[in-house]
This record gives structure tokens, C-alpha cells and sequence, in this order.
């Protein structure tokens, strides 16, 4: 077989089966890419055991296939969509049906693919901009009680591509094919809002902007395509003699050229009568707008949620925070390497103790440290839940009394000592003449020292 008829066979075939090629395009770029990047890994190794030659092939399967279905793919699918408009654009008449198939896949790839990178990201979508984080979680970049809106504004987006693409353009009316631009303009608006709201910086905010970008691409290529298609076929002027107005319509409508100026304009009333039919759902008539702006820490916010906890390994620290404020009775914020933490009086008190320790019998203290350190972070990892901090902190109550005891043998002034715990870099064995006057006592109010 000769060059040309392979290059022409290849041609029909991609034609044909257009996804799939897309598919099987992709698969060699990730495996030639997982091949450049462990290599060097696998030379540095040294002696190129049996056990390693086994696992290179493995791990250039896995990393190739995880890199081509969430890094790559992505980005081919926007390129055969920013090819499939600039086709259509330089050469009219080129509309392929088989096509659309792309359009289908982009769209619920696209969401999948967000919530996903999202979710990489630490981001809780079910966590409001009210609720307490922890560590480097993010809130939600939707309002979850709007959500519902957003959610059916982007189905009707979907419903008016697949009335404008699928229904037979000879069998249509023209104003349902304006309407169905309207709602894919609903459509497109709200991907571009969801862009401008989570976009970060260009390089962490690339894999997110793809679906706005190809939302706006599918948007332009179908309204072009029912145009080009339109013009193409014959059709008459109806005249209604004895309505002057519906005339006028008519004759505007039967001009595709100004189906995009008509869609837009519909596009408003077809808004109101959506936020009309959510709010018989429980929807705020304004949900539109608080869906983006009643959240915190994105581009659209307007609120200012509560600063993130930071959930030491510290066990204690996992209690003070992570119980239920009734039973545990956080206090105030503390630092603890560097981080701010919760702080109650249990945990005020052991550390105090440890002081003590480190104090008077270090040997003592580093022994029970190092203890601590190989059983103690393993437990604090079990506790994901507040009653599970709740509990722990039941089960320390003995202990804690038990701290507090040789503290007040042992110190001349405990509770100062305690009063002062994760205070930062201020000495923790002495107050100043202000706060010996004045000290916690147990009682929760704010110690007049500050951190450095």
C-alpha cells in the first residue's frame, strides 16, 4: 500500500471515529511523557536491579495513563474543539454531524475534571464560607444553598445545545431555535462566571479554565453551523396580512444573521421565568448572585469566613479543636510551630506538665517524648470525628488532674505557667508584673500578653 492511499485511509478513519482517535492520540503522548519523566529517576537509582527493571515498565504504564485521562486528554479535547471552529470558520459548508460527539464528552468530562482538580486543591463544597476549616481546606466556590440555581441553569444551557444541534433544522421553527440559543447563552454565561471565580494564577487555574473556554467554543461553532445550515435552504415568506406586528417577527426571524442579537435579547426573559420557577422550589429570587458572592476566599466573594484551624499531631491539640465545644471548651488561639491552634485548659495543663518535665528531669522527659512521639501522632491520625475527639478527651480527664497536681507541688505559680502555654516565643516559665495580677485562672479570658 502506498504512502498516500495509508495517509488517506488514516484521514477516513479519523473522519469516521473521531473520539476514539482523539483517544488513541493521546495514550502514546502520556506514555512518552511518564517514559521522560521516571527515567532519570530509575538511572539515579544506581544498579539497575531485577526488581527494578520489573517495576519501570509498571510505573511508566501508570504514570502515562494517569498523565493522558487527567493532563493531557483535557487539553486535546480543547484543541480539536478550537480546531472544529477554526475548520468551520475558514470553510463554510464543512459542518460534520459525527462531530458532535466531542461537544457531548466535553461538557460532563469538563465538570468531572473540575471537581476533581477542585478536590486536589482541598476544596469542600459542602462546606460554606460560615463553617470552620482546618489546615489548607477551602470553601466551597458555590453557595450551597444556590446551588439548585446554578445547577439548572447550566441543564438548560445543555437542553438549548442539544435543541439548536440535534432537531431537524427543516422541522424547526426559528424561535425555538432562538430560544435554545438563549439558554445556551445562560449557559455560557455561567461557565464564564465560574471561571472568573475560581481563577488563581495562570499556571494552577489552566486545567480549570478548559471547560469556560470550551463552553464559549461549542456556544460560537453551533450557532454558526444552524446559520451556515439556514441559509443554505430555501424557505418562503409567510405573510400574515392582518398583524402587522407578527409580520415584522416573522420577516426578522427568517434572517439567521440576527438570530444571535434575538437570543440575547430573549435570553433575559427566558432568566426570569427560570428564577420565577426556582423560587416556587425554596430559591432566593437572588440566588443567581449569591451563588457566587455569599462565599469566601474566590474572586466574587463577599464574605469573610473564620480563619482555618491548624490540626496539630499534637492528640491534644486534634481534641481541643476537633471536640464538641460543650465537652473539650476551647479557650482561646495559641501557636504551635509556627501554626495557630485551639487551645483549652486540658491542653494548657499537660503541656505545662511536660515543662515541668523538660525542666527538672530531662532524661525523664526525653524518654517519655520519645514515647510519645511513636504512639502518640499515630492516635492523633485516628481522630476524624468529634466524638471521637470528644472521647479522648473524656479519657485524659485522669490524667489531666493527675498534671495538675504536681504542678501545684511542684510550682509557685501554676497557673500562671499554665496561662502562658503556646503562647509563641514568650518565655513560658515567667509572666510579666501585668498578667500575675491578672492571669487566666482556668477562666478563658484573653492573658494581657501577646506573642512576639
Amino acid at each position: 500500500m502506498s504512502d498516500k492511499n495509508k495517509k488517506s485511509k488514516l484521514k477516513e478513519t479519523i473522519k469516521k471515529k473521531p473520539l476514539l482517535s482523539s483517544v488513541i492520540v493521546t495514550l502514546p503522548l502520556g506514555l512518552a511523557g511518564a517514559f521522560l519523566a521516571c527515567m532519570p529517576t530509575f538511572l539515579r537509582s544506581g544498579d539497575p536491579a531485577a526488581e527494578k527493571l520489573l517495576a519501570l515498565p509498571i510505573s511508566i504504564l501508570f504514570v502515562g495513563f494517569m498523565l493522558a485521562a487527567f493532563v493531557l486528554y483535557p487539553l486535546v479535547l480543547t484543541g480539536a474543539e478550537l480546531y472544529l471552529l477554526f475548520a468551520l470558520a475558514m470553510n463554510p459548508g464543512k459542518e460534520h454531524a459525527r462531530h458532535r460527539i466531542f461537544d457531548i464528552v466535553t461538557v460532563p468530562l469538563g465538570l468531572m475534571y473540575s471537581h476533581l482538580y477542585l478536590g486536589l486543591m482541598d476544596v469542600k463544597f459542602a462546606s460554606n464560607w460560615t463553617e470552620q476549616l482546618a489546615n489548607s481546606q477551602q470553601h466551597t466556590p458555590i453557595y450551597t444553598q444556590s446551588a439548585l440555581t446554578v445547577w439548572v441553569i447550566v441543564l438548560a444551557g445543555f437542553a438549548g445545545y442539544l435543541t439548536v444541534s440535534f432537531l431537524p433544522l427543516k422541522k424547526t421553527p426559528p424561535l425555538l431555535l432562538v430560544l435554545g440559543m438563549s439558554a445556551m447563552y445562560l449557559g455560557t454565561m455561567e461557565s464564564i462566571l465560574w471561571g472568573v471565580q475560581i481563577y488563581q494564577d495562570p499556571f494552577t487555574s489552566l486545567p480549570l479554565l478548559l471547560l469556560p473556554l470550551n463552553c464559549i467554543l461549542i456556544t460560537a461553532r453551533t450557532i454558526l453551523t444552524k446559520i451556515r445550515e439556514w441559509e443554505r435552504i430555501p424557505h418562503e415568506m409567510h405573510k400574515i396580512h392582518r398583524i402587522p406586528f407578527l409580520q415584522s417577527c416573522s420577516r426578522i426571524l427568517d434572517n439567521a444573521k440576527v438570530w444571535p442579537l434575538a437570543a440575547f435579547l430573549l435570553m433575559w426573559p427566558l432568566l426570569g421565568i427560570l428564577i420565577a420557577i426556582l423560587v416556587l422550589f425554596g430559591q432566593a429570587p437572588d440566588s443567581v448572585i449569591r451563588a457566587w458572592t455569599e462565599t469566601s476566599g474566590w474572586n466574587l466573594s463577599r464574605r469573610v469566613a473564620p480563619q482555618n484551624v491548624y490540626y496539630d499531631e499534637h492528640y491534644l491539640c486534634t481534641v481541643a479543636a476537633g471536640g464538641h465545644r460543650k465537652i473539650v471548651k476551647p479557650l482561646r488561639l495559641g501557636m504551635r510551630h509556627g501554626h495557630e491552634v485551639i487551645v483549652n485548659r486540658q491542653l494548657c495543663v499537660a503541656n505545662a506538665f511536660e515543662q515541668v518535665l523538660e525542666e527538672r528531669t530531662p532524661r525523664f522527659h526525653r524518654a517519655l517524648r520519645n514515647f510519645y512521639d511513636k504512639y502518640g501522632f499515630p492516635v492523633a491520625r485516628c481522630i476524624r470525628s468529634p466524638y471521637a475527639a470528644d472521647l479522648i478527651y473524656y479519657l485524659m480527664k485522669p490524667l489531666e488532674w493527675f498534671f495538675l497536681a504536681v504542678l501545684y507541688l511542684t510550682d509557685v505559680h501554676p497557673e500562671d505557667r499554665i496561662a502562658v502555654q503556646y503562647m509563641g516565643d514568650r518565655s513560658k516559665s515567667a509572666l510579666s508584673p501585668e498578667c500575675r495580677s491578672g492571669h487566666l485562672h482556668g477562666s478563658g479570658s484573653e492573658c494581657s500578653c501577646s506573642d512576639s
